[in-house]
């Protein structure tokens, strides 16, 4: 099972659509883990484990595929709408708040046969670089339960981490995805600017770029091809059609990029482990024909 809970969701998909795995297998076992690790990292803020199974047997028992997602967990960050759900913003003023609508990356990863696991914790209103939310508590980082897990999304990145479910969303405006992608080790992408919809506004609608929060870039890939697109609703969409990320991807053609990198920013100190990954990645990046 608990290989399960780390296995991609690209594989988790292929292997559902071709009935190799059970949806309900495959919910049931990440719940059982996040019943587990939940009172050590408090990842989440609102679980929805019965809704869950009961959409993970309906997806089971369906005759064709729901879409590119079909039967595989997510969990959304409590600052983002979702219809009927319990949404707080991490703020005890919003303790009690239910939105009557989702957010339309919301509709589009259900519509696509995700199953919702629950909400993830967030600072209050997201205005942090930490996640400590005054009506939710805390969430540790799972590699090291004394440190922080990074915020704004950092509910999102510890259970991602954890393999509290492969795929998780997260906002960032300032940093709130990328700070605990780096602080727990997952892949976190702050997508270009009205690529994915913003509707409902929000008091954050001019800088915050919503994302996924997944352990494989290709599992990234996969979550944004659906999250991407425009919606008329949001005054900022961009109107093109997203490119296929999945492709991207498993074709990389980076030939014309140009990368700046500095290894400290003129004298900035760095961990040493930090600087030898990062300069790694910089190199992999020239051998794949970037000119860094």
């Amino acid at each position: 099972m608990s290989e399960l809970c780390f296995t991609p969701a690209t594989e988790l998909a292929r292997a559902i659509a071709a009935r190799e795995l059970s949806p309900v297998e495959l919910v049931d076992a990440v719940l059982d883990r996040i019943e587990e690790l939940q009172p050590r990292l408090n990842a989440f803020c609102l679980l929805r484990a019965e809704e869950a199974r009961r959409e993970a047997r309906d997806a089971e028992r369906a005759k064709e595929p729901l879409g590119p997602l079909h039967g595989i967990p997510i969990s959304i960050k409590d600052l983002t709408s979702t219809k009927g759900i319990r949404t707080t913003f991490g703020s005890k003023a919003y303790a009690e708040n239910v939105p009557e609508v989702d957010a339309t990356f919301v509709t589009r990863l259900r519509q696509a046969g995700a199953i919702l696991l629950g909400k993830t914790n967030t600072p209050e209103f997201g205005n942090k670089g930490v996640t400590d939310s005054p009506l939710h508590g805390t969430t540790a980082n799972p590699w090291s339960l004394d440190r922080t897990a990074g915020g704004s999304s950092g509910g999102a990145a510890a259970a991602v981490a954890a393999g509290l479910g492969p795929l998780a969303e997260g906002s960032d405006g300032a940093g709130s995805i990328r700070i605990p992608a780096s602080l727990c080790g997952v892949v976190g992408l702050k997508p270009s600017f009205g690529r994915v919809p913003m509707y409902p506004r929000n008091g954050y609608h001019t800088i915050s770029h919503h994302g996924p929060l997944t352990r494989t870039t290709a599992d990234a890939a996969l979550m944004l091809s659906v999250m991407a697109g425009p919606d008329q609703r949001d005054p900022h969409t961009r109107n093109e059609p997203p490119a296929d990320y999945r492709a991207a991807v498993a074709q990389p053609d980076i030939g014309d990029w140009r990368i700046g990198f500095s290894p400290d920013f003129g004298g900035v100190p760095v961990d040493p482990e930090v600087a030898d990954i990062v300069a790694r990645a910089a190199a992999t990046m020239a051998d794949l024909g970037a000119n860094v």
